[in-house]
């Protein structure tokens, strides 16, 4: 008989690539999944896109069984008599504020056996057993308060009184469910802090500066925090011209044009101003608003306006992050 080739394992790895090249853009608000996140700078850096966290493809396929896991969750619900819309593709957005929202799972009409006539906002998560142990033992309020807050913005969006969560053991298929009542202390205080984060022109302190603090370890902006100090990322929302309106829209101070259309926020342009606070450098006063003046290695180097004597953006990123920057015309 014939042996079989060992296995080259290379089939894995295209799988994870193809998963790594779909990787969604930065979302274009701040959402309620993350409002109980406990780091104001972690949260600016997200919607200012300073900080882009790309996953590998295992991660990516470990999100996606995840959101495959709501069919299945709302066929069961709706097999033992929940009434439920507002699920899959037909999902509800609910904006909280300028700048904040987020989509429901779905909506309960009918059919909880504890309230059969309440509507229920519908909440569907997925975790390990050590994540659902301790959630069995202290419940989602403690044991995931990201959770407990991104249900109490929803039911406040949608002016419904009461939550359900379902959480499922990925281990083992074990199933959580949990009623949770509408707090509007908690519902205000975390669209409050969205807002005020929305609008801050300034970084936000960190909620450690201790690179070691266990939230900061595992935190996409660790390297940013605690040893570069320095964003990788172009685009209109890194630029220090441009600010967040409270109508919902961005603002270009270069160009004074308001509601910059989302396919340019993303790109950027050439006079984009790198923002002092996502640089490590010395900024020195400029001749023009519409440009920056940063001590690098030494050197006074102009950024913005795109002239013989000024540097692009991406040209100071590109020699900096590569280790070029003393061999450069700056």
């Amino acid at each position: 008989m014939t042996k079989l080739p060992e296995p080259q394992h290379g089939l894995v790895a295209l799988i994870d690539q193809w998963h790594e090249s779909q990787q969604e853009p930065p979302r274009a608000h701040l959402g309620a999944s993350v409002l109980g996140d406990p780091c104001d700078r972690k949260l600016w850096l997200g919607f200012h896109w300073a900080v882009i966290e790309k996953f590998p493809g295992r991660i990516l396929r470990l999100f996606a069984r995840g959101q495959d896991e709501e069919p299945r969750i709302v066929k069961d619900l709706r097999a033992v008599g929940l009434v439920i819309e507002h699920t899959g593709a037909e999902q509800m957005r609910v904006e909280l504020a300028p700048h904040i929202g987020g989509s429901l799972d779905g909506i309960i009409i009918s059919g909880v056996p504890e309230a059969p006539k309440a509507k229920h906002v519908l909440e569907c998560k997925t975790h390990n057993k050590r994540s659902f142990d301790d959630l069995e033992k202290l419940g989602v309020e403690k044991s995931k308060p990201q959770h407990f807050c991104q249900m109490q913005c929803y039911m406040h969006g949608t002016k419904i009184e009461r939550a359900l969560y379902v959480a499922v053991c990925k281990d083992d298929d074990r199933l959580h469910v949990e009623r949770v009542r509408y707090d509007a202390a908690v519902a205000l205080k975390a669209i409050a802090r969205g807002s005020r984060i929305v609008y801050a022109d300034r970084m936000p302190d960190p909620i450690s500066t201790d690179g070691s603090w266990y939230q900061c370890k595992m935190c996409a902006a660790h390297d940013f925090c605690h040893a570069s100090r320095l964003s990788k990322a172009v685009n209109c929302r890194t630029c220090a011209l441009s600010t967040a309106t409270d109508h919902g829209t961005w603002h270009c101070g270069r160009y004074d044009t308001d509601g910059i259309p989302l396919d340019y926020q993303r790109a950027g342009c050439e006079c984009h101003v790198l923002h002092p606070d996502l640089v490590p450098w010395e900024r020195v006063a400029s001749p023009s608003e519409f440009e920056a003046i940063y001590v690098i290695d030494g050197k006074e180097v102009r950024n913005g306006e795109p002239c013989a004597n000024s540097f692009s953006s991406q040209e100071i990123l590109g020699n900096v992050t590569a280790g070029n920057a003393a061999d450069t015309p700056f």
